[in-house]
């Protein structure tokens, strides 16, 4: 028995001198899911966090981070990202966002994810933690150094749920895959595809003259149809598999498409208009597979089915332009609240690489124009983790769930608010970037 306490206590002693173990103490403690607790402290044990409380006994040796004056809150998730997969857009070798190819399911954009870029570095100092990143689709580079204009890809890949530091990319793996990317065939040009047009047959036709809107529709049945048509057959190989038919021949692009089909795995649809978000609606029902609406730009009627089938959206850059001349200047401004106030779950994401850092000023922006603020930072946190399949390990300050936490001086939405720790899976990340060790070299210049 002796021995047996000896060992633990060394076990104790170790844990506590380890990287990843630390008390904040006397922090103002925003956990999102309840209400804030002034002047409390959290004991964060192997990357975990084991304790809230006002009065949290520490193990001997811990490290102690005095939070006295300052806040803590769950770090930020970004729900729509190209981090890791693109460095300098105009470089093509640095950008990796997609490949050739009408259906690529099998595609894991986590396998192209470069650790070191140091996009990684300029996020952490915005507090945010976790992103999912996606592989782009059309217009993406990479490996196939870019598609012609008018191609069309139907299904882009594996997106990815990471945290933002790691040394290798398994190091930053949080799930992956987290969704299967897809872009819904729209109405519309090629070059617009995405809903930039009017939604109104007759508008259409004022712009684009009869014969030209009967094409657009055989064209829109036409990739409709392709994108039912691969997922019966992903549907008729999953029941061969199943079968253990004779000679039957493995193939990644199906392989990848059974958790979708088992309802394991959301589809991450691209929707922009109402009639983008019905059609994919119908179209999930149709095959029975969950799915995430990515980027409307407006929702009209589409809201209310929506909300009845509890579906989540994931909304773009809220300081946005509206998407037609006529449209109201505030249109991107406003439509966090409209989504909020039609009872449906969503996040935000920005969908972009070099400004993911303005996530929660986007997210601010929208508290400017009718969100409520609690919302908004639900948006950021404890919304994206639900919707992604990381509730219970993410998003909120609550025990057991990973350290992944911002120390700040005040509402992280305010953007005189300074970042003083950021931790992740418990361990505190430097708080450094390009931009600013290029600062510190020529703030010293002699």
């Amino acid at each position: 028995m002796r021995l047996l306490g000896i060992l633990i206590a060394f076990a104790l002693a170790a844990s506590a001198a380890s990287n990843n173990t630390v008390l904040i103490r006397g922090a103002d403690v925003y956990p999102v899911v309840s209400a804030p607790v002034k002047a409390a402290s959290i004991l964060v044990v192997d990357g975990k966090i084991a304790e809230i409380g006002l009065k949290v006994i520490a193990p001997k040796g811990v490290r102690v981070v005095d939070g006295r004056g300052l806040r803590v809150y769950p770090g930020m998730i970004d729900s729509g990202t190209e981090l890791g997969l693109s460095e300098i857009e105009m470089i093509r070798e640095t950008v990796d966002t997609g490949e050739l190819g009408e259906f690529m399911p099998q595609l894991r954009a986590l396998a192209s994810v470069n650790s070191d870029s140091e996009h990684f570095a300029v996020v952490r100092l915005a507090g945010i933690t976790t992103v999912v990143t996606l592989p782009a689709g059309d217009g993406g580079g990479g490996g196939g150094g870019g598609r012609p204009a008018a191609a069309r890809q139907y299904i882009s890949g594996q997106a990815a749920l990471i945290h933002t530091f790691g040394w290798t990319w398994e190091d930053m793996t949080f799930s992956s895959p987290a969704a299967v990317y897809v872009r819904f065939p729209a109405l519309g040009p090629p070059s617009e595809r995405g809903g930039a047009i009017p939604e109104n047959i007759a508008g259409l036709a004022g712009m684009t003259g009869t014969a030209t809107l009967t094409q657009m529709m055989r064209t829109y049945q036409q990739e409709v149809t392709k994108l039912t048509e691969f997922f019966e057959e992903a549907r008729r190989y999953q029941k061969a598999k199943a079968a253990n038919l004779p000679g039957l021949v493995r193939d990644l692009k199906y392989e990848s498409m059974l958790p979708v089909l088992e309802g394991k795995l959301p589809v991450a649809v691209a929707a922009a208009t109402p009639r983008a978000i019905h059609d994919a609606i119908r179209f999930a029902g149709q095959q029975n597979v969950k799915i995430v609406i990515m980027q409307p730009r407006e929702f009209g009627s589409a809201a209310a089915e929506l909300k009845a089938k509890n579906i989540p959206v994931i909304l773009g850059r809220v300081l946005a332009l509206p998407r037609g001349q006529d449209e109201p200047y505030d249109q991107a401004f406003t439509l966090p609240a409209e989504v909020y106030k039609a009872g449906i779950k969503f996040a935000f994401g920005t969908f972009e690489n070099q400004f993911v850092r303005n996530l929660p000023y986007q997210a601010a922006t929208a508290v400017a124009f009718g969100l409520p603020p609690d919302e908004a930072l639900k948006a950021i946190t404890i919304n994206p983790a639900q919707i992604w399949g990381a509730g219970d390990q993410l998003g909120s300050i609550e025990q057991g769930k990973s350290a992944d936490l911002m120390v700040t001086t005040g509402d992280p939405l305010e953007i005189q608010t300074q970042m003083k720790h950021v931790f992740i899976r418990g361990r505190e990340i430097e708080l450094s970037s390009k931009q600013t060790r290029l600062y510190d070299r020529y703030l010293n210049r002699q």
